[in-house]
């Protein structure tokens, strides 16, 4: 069995992760695999890991050297003759639709978040199947452009269980942090992911002040930051945070690198997104993996992450202060085993070779 991958760039991000969690478990599998893409930092990873990677301009939206570069794809595809392609992004996936024409291999697009509806995006559903994250991004795209149910697979994402390993942390990392974020003896609310305004960090703060009326030991770390060109909006937060005299209750860690043992310090970690729902949301699931209840909006991929009253507890509106202390007054079962269970690598990987081999198959019969 020979598979590809079409991906934009191999550099850092959750379908590029997904990408090289992959090609570890296609080589494990002893089939061969081929990653396509205009390069990056993990493209390294992909060889070091037993698949191959070529090098090819499937990332460019410009549509003036589209042909050119659909050509391109083609001489590639027709030189290593796959028996399944992956396309995981719109660009490659309209360069392999064009460059497929005469050579009718068989293929699947990994839809991996709910795009703006348009002819442009429709292209994730022209696969042979369609495999998307969650139960939110399936019936995204049957309402916006009608595909069947049999021609989706659901494959939710999986937590790298060695990463989030309860038994194996940085435990002078977590000292040091408890200290200088003055955790000791406090109820730690904790967000996570980069500063923007689809965060919806302004309501956790303000939820913040509002738990703190019934939990006086109630602290807030932010975990992330804003990118340069969205400084602003960190600074309205900080701002906020001094408006409601909360400077003593609010920390904004910044970037961490050790987030396992970020998550193993919260009490509670809140998804404040209210706006788009996340296609996923992998945080959520690592925050379980490492014991810790979730509160999120009853939307996107939280539905098919937090159960609630067994995870954490959904919202269904804005009302986080409300889930928070309901979360302080609540008793969990064992959040990481239901968790790996649930999202392990194992099974993740079992779906998608079997969705391979379930496409491999109709391109023998063709």
């Amino acid at each position: 069995m020979k598979t590809m991958q079409l991906v934009p760039a191999m550099d850092e991000g959750g379908v590029e992760r997904g990408v090289v969690e992959m090609n570890r478990a296609i080589a494990a599998a002893g089939w061969e695999n081929v990653v396509v893409s205009s390069g990056g930092r993990l493209a390294a990873q992909i060889e070091a890991d037993g698949g191959r990677h070529i090098t090819a301009r499937v990332k460019s939206k410009n549509p003036f050297d589209c042909l050119a570069r659909a050509a391109e794809l083609r001489r590639i595809l027709a030189a290593e003759k796959p028996d399944v392609v992956c396309a995981h992004s719109r660009v490659p996936a309209w360069l392999f639709k064009i460059a497929n024409r005469s050579l009718g291999i068989k293929w699947i697009t990994f839809a991996h978040g709910a795009n703006s509806v348009s002819p442009y995006s429709r292209v994730m559903t022209y696969g042979d199947l369609t495999v998307t994250p969650s139960n939110f991004v399936a019936g995204h795209l049957k309402k916006a452009y009608g595909i069947a149910d049999r021609k989706i697979r659901v494959i939710p994402r999986a937590i790298e269980k060695e990463r989030f390993d309860t038994e194996n942390l940085d435990r002078a990392f977590m000292e040091e942090k408890r200290r200088e974020w003055g955790l000791e003896g406090r109820f730690t609310v904790m967000g996570l992911g980069r500063i923007t305004r689809l965060k919806g960090y302004d309501r956790l703060i303000e939820a913040t002040a509002q738990v703190a009326v019934k939990i006086p030991d109630v602290k807030l770390v932010i975990v992330g930051e804003a990118e340069a060109s969205r400084k602003d909006v960190e600074a309205e937060l900080r701002a906020q945070t001094k408006r409601l005299g909360l400077e003593e209750r609010v920390v904004f860690a910044g970037n961490q690198r050790k987030v396992a043992e970020c998550l193993s310090l919260a009490n509670v970690v809140v998804q404040s997104n209210t706006e788009k729902p996340e296609a996923f949301g992998r945080s959520m699931a690592e925050a379980l993996a490492m014991g810790r209840p979730v509160v999120a909006k009853a939307f996107g991929g939280a539905l098919d992450i937090v159960r609630d009253g067994i995870d954490g507890v959904l919202v269904e509106d804005r009302e986080f202060a409300e889930a928070i202390v309901k979360v302080a007054g609540m008793k969990f079962g064992d959040l990481r085993k239901s968790a790996l269970e649930r999202f392990s690598f194992e099974r993740m990987t079992q779906k998608a070779l079997a969705v391979y081999k379930e496409v491999a198959k109709w391109q023998e019969i063709s």
